[in-house]
């Protein structure tokens, strides 16, 4: 695909993910997007910081933990989108609420890498002790033992 398509559809996956009505946010786009060998690379030093290696584990370990710390469906609104050959990059910003109450509006910078038409790896920059002081340390049990 060219650097306007992949731009297309990571438009396309955020304003579908990002409507403020959440029984209309849709993921299925993102889903169906994904390789099934993709990664997620949480970058940083932090308890979250980690690679969450194929689509199993991208929906399930990572975004399915995150639900659990949240009180409705992950908004993530996207400001900027800059697409150059297989690489998509896309600033966001989190409009999100734990369970307890406590607002979760991260900044990030998700860089989006395609092969093949699909999203084969996602690097995220983030403001990481906004991530633990919200939603908390990532789960032990749930990192390989060689991250620990």
């Amino acid at each position: 695909m060219s650097a306007s398509a992949n731009k297309k559809l990571m438009q396309d996956i955020f304003a579908a993910a990002a409507s403020p009505d959440q029984a209309v946010r849709d993921r299925a786009l993102f889903t169906a997007s994904l390789a099934d060998d993709a990664r997620w690379i949480v970058t940083g030093q932090y308890s979250w910081s980690r690679t969450f290696a194929g689509k199993d584990a991208i929906l399930n370990d990572l975004h399915g933990y995150v639900r659990t710390r949240l009180r409705d469906r992950t908004r993530t609104i996207a400001e900027r989108f800059i697409a150059d050959g297989d690489i998509v990059v896309v600033e966001a910003k989190g409009d999100n609420v734990t369970p307890e109450g406590v607002r979760y509006d991260n900044d990030y910078c998700l860089v989006f890498r395609f092969e093949n038409g699909k999203i084969k790896e996602i690097r995220e920059y983030c403001d990481s002790v906004l991530t633990e002081k919200a939603l908390g340390l990532f789960p032990q049990s749930a990192r390989p033992a060689a991250a620990r």
